[in-house]
Formats: C-alpha cells, structure tokens, sequence
C-alpha cells in the first residue's frame, strides 16, 4: 500500500427532501412565471419610451402634485369609488364578462356621483 493514496469511499448524495413550503413557492413561481415576464417587458418598454423624451413629463409631474395637494375630500371619494368596485368584483361571480361589466359599472356610478358635470360631458362624447 501507498502512503500517499487512500481507498476509495463510495459516497453518495442525498438531496433533502423538499418541504410543503418550498413546494408552494415553487409552484406559485411556475404559476406567476408569464405574468412576471409580461410586467418586466411592459417596464423595460415604458423605460424606453420616457428615456426617448415621447411622454410629457409634466403629466407625472402634475399627478404628483395633485396628489400631494389634493382637492378638499379627495381621499374619500377615491375610497367610495374603489370600494364600489371591490363590491362589484364580489358581486360578478362566475362569469367573465360580470367580472368587467359589475366593477366598471359601480365605479362609474360612484364617479358620477362625486363628479356629475364630468360624468355628462363624458355622455355626450361617447354617445
């Protein structure tokens, strides 16, 4: 026998056994996997676009300062209004198209009830 050598194990790797939690990450990543992908072109366009100057950037600049100073109750309309469409979503179970009409329709209902000059000028536009 060779000082310098030793015998051979036999050795053999045993992968841990994957637990409910790490199997529900990875099949909500499968899942999501198109939808990730989706928001990452959508974002590398909208980067393209505002790095080549084609949006105005005084509409974001106008959004955040509306925002930041809105008009006395804002909030609570946008509150009513949103909430008008979660009640809707709950409401248009089952069918797709209940899932777009229900929501849309509450909202606007709540909108024009805030804004009504709009909502009319709206229905004179659109017909």
């Amino acid at each position: 026998l060779s000082l310098y050598s030793s015998p051979a194990r036999e050795t053999k790797y045993v992968e841990n056994p994957k637990t409910e939690l790490e199997e529900g990450v990875s099949r909500l990543r499968h899942v999501m996997e198109p939808y990730t992908a989706w928001c990452q072109v959508q974002w590398f366009v909208l980067q393209l676009v505002v790095a080549q100057g084609a949006l105005c950037s005084g509409f974001f600049s106008e959004g955040y300062e509306f925002l930041q100073k809105p008009p006395a109750g804002f909030y609570p309309r946008l509150g009513v209004i949103s909430f008008a469409g979660i009640i809707g979503l709950f409401l248009a179970r089952g069918s797709k198209i209940k899932k777009l009409v229900y929501p849309a329709a509450l909202m606007g209902i709540g909108t024009s009830m805030y804004y009504p000059q709009q909502a009319v000028a709206i229905a004179k536009v659109s017909g």
